[in-house]
Parts: structure tokens; C-alpha cells; sequence
């Protein structure tokens, strides 16, 4: 087991070793293959999940019926919808493996019963649930201030390994663009 691995991810002055020690304790190993489900449209989300290698995708259906991509999950990440989980609803998303991977996952039960148990955990996630506000937050703003050749440009900056390890289609539709827009800009790139 990576001790650095999960002090990576639950980085937090107030956590102490033996905190840590507890954490880690309560995740149990997963190898996932392509193709894998996380989690399904109408289904509850009962656990989240750590990226250690590999990629997954986050998506929704439109009003068509057409795959959009809400988010990507990668390595040292956390794989989570966070209403279902929560707020104990169904989920509007699905989430699917787009390559081979390990991960660690750890049940919504035994991370209640750690949150109320350790402070710096309880300090962890406000922490962390604020990044990703901010994040989303950003995002949402991204797609109506950027053009898509800015926002294409920040995703290869900020996650490369999206760019090299999600079909074309995948990318575009995360982007808000179409994919013969986005070869149209990666043509673009690249004749620079």
C-alpha cells in the first residue's frame, strides 16, 4: 500500500498519521478494466473512489439522447458524485472507466463514521469541497468567456493525460464543441 499515495490526496495540516493510518484502513483495492461502471444513471452513489492509475469519464445524456461529458477523473484524483452521495438521491450521471486502472474505493458508511471521528478529516473536506466549487465554478464561466481554442488549450496544459488517453469525441463534448470543431482547432495547433 502507497502511504504517499493517499497523503497525496488527503493533504491536510490537521491529519496526523495515525488519522492517515485509519483512512487508508478503510479503502479496499480495486483493478478496473475498460469499459467498467462506476456508477449508473437512477442509481445512489454509496462510494467514492481514488485514482491511483487510469482514466474515467463522467456523463450525462442530453435531451437527444447524445452522450455529454461532465467531468474526467484521473490518476490522484477522486471519482465522486457528490449529490447522490450526500444528499442520498439517484444520480443524473454515469461514470465509466476509459482505460485499465487501479483504484481505492471507500464506502459512503465507513467515510460517515471517519468524518465524525477525525477532525482533520471534517477540515479535508471542507477544503476540498470548496477547490472543487471554485473549479466548477471556473469552468462554468470558462465556457461562456474562452473561445474553444483557449479552453482546448488550458485542458492540455491542465490535464494532458485526458488529451492523450480520451477518444476525440469525449474531449469535444466536455469542451461544449462538436468534434469536427475540435479537429478543426487541433489542425489549427498544429500548423502553427
Amino acid at each position: 500500500m502507497n502511504v504517499d499515495f493517499f497523503q497525496s490526496i488527503y493533504n491536510h495540516p490537521l491529519i496526523r498519521k495515525i488519522d492517515l493510518k485509519d483512512i487508508i484502513s478503510e479503502h479496499q483495492k480495486i483493478r478496473f478494466s475498460k469499459g467498467t461502471v462506476f456508477l449508473e444513471n437512477g442509481k445512489m452513489a454509496n462510494e467514492y473512489y481514488l485514482i491511483e492509475s487510469g482514466l474515467l469519464r463522467a456523463f450525462v445524456h442530453d435531451l437527444n439522447g447524445n452522450e455529454i461529458t461532465t467531468d474526467f477523473h484521473g490518476e490522484n484524483e477522486i471519482s465522486i458524485e457528490v449529490s447522490s452521495l450526500f444528499q442520498r438521491i439517484p444520480t443524473n450521471e454515469n461514470i465509466v472507466a476509459l482505460t485499465n486502472g487501479v483504484a481505492w474505493k471507500i464506502e459512503f458508511q465507513s467515510f460517515q463514521e471517519l468524518f465524525h471521528k477525525i477532525e482533520g478529516l471534517r477540515e479535508w473536506g471542507r477544503a476540498w469541497m470548496s477547490k472543487q466549487l471554485f473549479s466548477s465554478k471556473q469552468r462554468s464561466i470558462d465556457i461562456h468567456t474562452k473561445s474553444a481554442t483557449e479552453r482546448y488549450l488550458n485542458l492540455i496544459k491542465d490535464k494532458p493525460k485526458i488529451i492523450q488517453q480520451s477518444p476525440i469525441k469525449h474531449v469535444a463534448s466536455y469542451l461544449g464543441i462538436t468534434d469536427t470543431s475540435l479537429s478543426r482547432i487541433r489542425k489549427e495547433i498544429r500548423s502553427d
